[in-house]
């Protein structure tokens, strides 16, 4: 059994000695942006009113989707939203921009990883709360049904979010460059 766990231990020793310092913080934002930077700014997209400053004129969408009940409550017209309802919508709509780009370019990406799990879980509880999410869509976890849009998802994002919180952005980041930092 000795030889055994000496080649386990050694082959993985290798690689983890190759991997380093790197690879994790690398691949956790090559996922988030492979699967999730598109989906945010999508979604960032169809809150933008018309115009340049669109992102100050919030669409319908964006209070549907952020106020869902709020917006019903005043009988779908946005003139009875709030300036703090605006200023929500305002805000998850930069966020959604924002957040995303930061850890795409690895810069600050250790608040950004923080933020977005905050909007995730903010996101989460609209859908749940706001929306009506039923029981499917809520999922559980220990189930064998793997493939909820709440749990299960959200569960994978929150987790390649935390890695970034920990491990940072990876040597190809521009947080990397501003630290001054030249090996890994």
């Amino acid at each position: 059994m000795t030889p055994l766990i000496n080649l386990h231990n050694s082959a993985f020793g290798l690689v983890q000695k190759l991997a380093g310092e790197w690879l994790i913080p690398t691949l956790a934002r090559f996922a988030f942006v492979a699967v999730l930077l598109m989906y945010f700014w999508n979604s960032a997209v169809t809150k933008l009113g018309d115009g340049i400053f669109g992102i100050l004129s919030p669409s319908f969408g964006g209070y549907t989707q952020i106020w869902p009940r709020a917006i019903e409550a005043a009988g779908y017209d946005l003139a009875a939203m709030s300036w703090f309802q605006w200023l929500v919508v305002v805000a998850g709509t930069a966020a959604e921009f924002i957040l995303p780009l930061l850890i795409l370019l690895g810069l600050f990406t250790r608040l950004a990883a923080v933020a977005m799990i905050g909007f995730v879980f903010m996101q989460s509880l609209t859908d749940i709360v706001g929306h009506h999410a039923d029981a499917t869509t809520i999922g559980g976890w220990f189930d064998r049904i793997h493939d909820s849009q709440i749990l299960d998802q959200r569960l994978f994002w929150i987790t390649i979010l935390i890695t970034l919180v920990i491990k940072g952005a990876g040597p190809f980041s521009l947080d990397r460059v501003l630290s001054g930092k030249t090996s890994t």
